[in-house]
């Protein structure tokens, strides 16, 4: 056999192998649906492609493999937009957190500014009236971490 002729019947098959391939998917389709491909275990499938061409199993094969990883990939994405609005849920809870304890510390701190302007203005008045404060008192310390200091209003006094 001529080299051209061998090379023309080699490209004869291929067009032929090719137009098989193409048609073949309707003919797979027809075969098993694709939620029944996806769902069939390794041996129901074997036992399926049994009798099919080498073209036909790695066709069916590839089809099922795409499908599968089509599946793998949308439950990716449901996971991870799933895990997104989770975590951007616990970011606001937490936002909300911060600035409830930042409004919480802006009242303790004006607190303590007002008992301190109450305690030197009793150090004056003490001092005023000839009144001694012994100095070996304890200092007063918190016992506990989340202590809240809740004061009156300072009314207001003149001192003479």
């Amino acid at each position: 056999m001529s080299k051209k002729i061998f090379l023309s019947q080699v490209k004869n098959e291929e067009s032929i192998a090719r137009a098989n391939l193409a048609e073949s998917p309707k003919w797979l389709h027809d075969v098993v649906s694709d939620d029944e491909l996806v769902s069939l275990s390794v041996k129901e499938l074997n036992r399926i492609l049994k009798g099919m061409s080498r073209e036909e199993v790695v066709k069916l094969k590839q089809r099922r493999r795409t499908l599968k990883n089509r599946g793998y990939a949308a439950n990716c994405r449901e996971k991870r937009i799933s895990q997104k609005e989770i975590l951007e849920t616990e970011k606001h809870q937490l936002k909300a957190e911060v600035d409830r304890l930042q409004r919480e510390n802006d009242v303790v701190k004006m607190e303590l500014s007002a008992l301190r302007s109450k305690c030197e203005a009793l150090e004056r008045f003490a001092e005023l009236n000839n009144i001694c404060i012994p100095m070996s008192l304890p200092p007063v310390t918190a016992t506990h971490a989340s202590v809240i200091v809740k004061t009156e209003p300072i009314p207001h006094t003149t001192v003479s």
